[in-house]
């Protein structure tokens, strides 16, 4: 499991707070950033990805891409991949699937059950935890690099 260096934890009153923590994220975050997103079915980790995404002025549908694996988003100023890792049978079959390629320089990548690629998927530069906590959730930001704990650090609450 990894290892938080600074944690940060936010009561989410409801679905507009969770998008709204994603984009203020989401503006934050460069290029190259990874970010792993934990939480049980239905907590809100989608809705979290919607929020970044809205960050870079995208209005359409968030899908969870539970059966591609991947959801890629071309957009103006960045690309960002969704992957929904809830269906994977082996960590090896990302390599089939030439996952590195998506690790780029240019990339925004968010990984909702990235335990399943365990020993595939490159460092997290955050965790987002979410959990139902109340009417709402609670999420946790974890910074586990340098640049993941000075955003976790300036994200506003």
């Amino acid at each position: 499991m990894v290892q938080a260096l600074v944690e940060k934890e936010i009561y989410l009153v409801n679905e507009e707070a969770t998008v709204a923590l994603g984009a203020a994220l989401g503006k934050m975050i460069p290029a190259g950033a990874v970010i792993f997103l934990d939480g049980t079915l239905g907590a809100g980790k989608t809705t979290f990805c919607r929020g970044v995404l809205h960050s870079f002025d995208y209005s359409g549908p968030v899908k969870s891409p539970t059966y591609t694996l991947v959801e890629p988003y071309e957009l103006a100023q960045r690309t960002i991949y969704h992957f929904d890792l809830y269906r994977l049978g082996d960590p090896e079959e990302l390599e089939y699937m030439g996952i590195r390629d998506y690790f780029s320089a240019e990339a925004i990548c968010l990984i909702e059950w990235f335990e399943k690629g365990e020993g595939v998927l490159p460092q997290a530069d955050i965790l987002v935890k979410v959990v139902p906590s109340g009417e709402g959730r609670s999420a946790t930001l974890c910074g586990l690099t340098t640049n993941g704990m000075n955003w976790v650090d300036n994200i506003n609450e």
